[in-house]
């Protein structure tokens, strides 16, 4: 118990010292006086003798390169070529030339030529109707009695189609004549009549013809 209270006093009577001494300036002036020896110390240093470089190393010089020549090349020497012996038929100095070549038309015309192909047929000759026979007693359209009085003409062409039997089976207006009252005339007229029929190679057939028909004032 008496060293822990002598502990407590000398710990309280070093702070109290402590103080005092902050308070006269002494702990100021010890720190005054020791911080500068020890800065002075650091950036004093003994100074360092000064390294000498070294010279320079001369390069190297590269060694000159000798240009190699080419050995001489040893010159051909001329080789003894032995004449043919020539043939005992042929005198000496002469040659026989090559037999000629057969000329190509020659040769043309041993190659047989492929047979032309036939002709084609002649197209079929082709008769178209008639109405204008004398036999056929086809008599003139009927002109229209208006179509008279008023002066009316023209001509008119029918398309009609011709049977074998020479009857017109159907016709229709071509060609207007400007007049209706004409072309209708034409028109009866052209499917009464009687026909040549057509022919194909000689043989009826039924075909389409053009009837022309003109109706004049007298």
């Amino acid at each position: 118990m008496n060293r822990r209270l002598f502990i407590v006093m000398a710990v309280i009577g070093f702070h109290v010292l402590g103080l005092w001494a902050l308070q006269a300036g002494l702990l100021r002036r010890a720190v005054e006086l020791v911080i500068p020896v020890n800065v002075m110390a650091e950036f004093i240093e003994a100074p360092q003798p000064q390294a000498t470089p070294a010279p320079p190393q001369p390069e190297p010089r590269p060694e000159p390169v000798q240009k190699l020549r080419p050995a001489p090349q040893p010159r051909p020497q001329p080789v003894a070529i032995a004449e043919p012996t020539p043939a005992p038929e042929a005198p000496a100095g002469t040659s026989e030339p090559p037999p000629p070549a057969e000329p190509l038309t020659a040769a043309m015309s041993q190659i047989e030529a492929p047979p032309a192909p036939p002709a084609p047929p002649p197209p079929p000759k082709i008769e178209l109707p008639l109405s204008d026979a004398a036999y056929l007693h086809n008599p003139k359209p009927a002109y229209p009695a208006l179509s008279n009085r008023l002066g009316e003409q023209g001509t008119v062409r029918i398309r009609a189609y011709i049977e074998v039997d020479g009857t017109a089976s159907k016709a229709e207006i071509l060609k207007s004549s400007g007049y209706a009252r004409l072309d209708q005339a034409a028109l009866k007229a052209a499917l009464k009549w009687r026909y040549v029929p057509g022919k194909r190679a000689g043989v009826p057939e039924a075909m389409w013809v053009n009837v022309p028909m003109s109706f004049g004032l007298d």
